[in-house]
């Protein structure tokens, strides 16, 4: 072969490799953990389906879904990009998997937590400091205007303003709300104030925050009750955009 054509031969290699490796990167993983300590939510496999499609439709992302304690472990966790919750109760996980899974959000991972997530580790103040709140009743299961509290936010500026939707709606104790970033928030209108069971907080009923746990990313949403908010195409957007921020990915 003549140098002139070795030359050329390599000028066409390196322009071929790129487009090959891009074609060929990797999904993210996201670690869908959904132990079930107390109530246990009829919608969790519906939900599981649903992030599997959504994963597939972004073309960035896969799940994993599991209720396997073990997942939590130091070594484990670097296969994934975030770890989405939930759950309820006490989660038998042991210390060392805690540590592992505080460890794994602040070196940089993502975290998101999915309605009860909230109701889940009421004894372990560390994960109060990472999710940023606790379920305190649901007066209300019904039909709510919701409010869009940062409509410039890009995980919810496709809203507008305002949404209606029917679900179970969380009230939310111990809220951090100096360190999260509120991005829905009910509509007090929209609901019966008088009822029973009702507490009102001056920082009102955030339904979607997103906050900072070291070098990680962390959303929750107190939405996801009912099987018809999962079949919701806002509803999937939201995760869909919400998994993508977490990842330091564009939404």
């Amino acid at each position: 072969m003549k140098r002139r054509e070795f030359i050329a031969l390599l000028g066409s290699a390196t322009v071929i490799r790129p487009l090959g490796a891009r074609a060929e990167r990797p999904l993210e993983r996201i670690l869908y953990f959904t132990y079930s300590a107390g109530y246990r939510h009829d919608v969790i496999p519906l939900s599981k389906a649903i992030l599997t499609q959504l994963g597939r439709n972004a073309d960035v992302f896969e799940v994993t879904a599991t209720e396997d304690t073990s997942e939590f472990s130091a070594e484990n966790l670097k296969r994934f990009a975030a770890v989405m919750f939930y759950t309820t109760g006490e989660l038998p996980m042991s210390g060392a998997q805690k540590t592992a899974l505080l460890n794994f959000v602040r070196s940089g991972g993502g975290f998101l937590g999915v309605h009860s997530a909230t109701d889940t580790f009421y004894t372990w103040p560390d994960y109060l400091d990472l999710v940023g709140g606790y379920f305190n009743g649901h007066p209300w299961h019904q039909a709510v205007t919701i409010e869009v509290a940062d409509p410039d936010d890009p995980l919810v500026t496709f809203l507008g303003s305002s949404l209606q939707i029917e679900d179970e709606i969380y009230q939310i104790s111990d809220f951090d709300y100096r360190g999260s970033h509120v991005l829905l928030r009910l509509d007090q209108d929209s609901v019966d104030l008088s009822k029973s069971g009702v507490h009102q907080r001056f920082y009102g009923w955030p339904l979607a925050w997103t906050r900072f746990y070291g070098q990680g990313r962390v959303f929750y949403t107190a939405l996801g009750h009912e099987a018809s908010v999962w079949q919701d195409a806002r509803y999937q957007r939201i995760l869909t955009n919400a998994i993508l921020w977490s990842m330091r990915r564009s939404p």
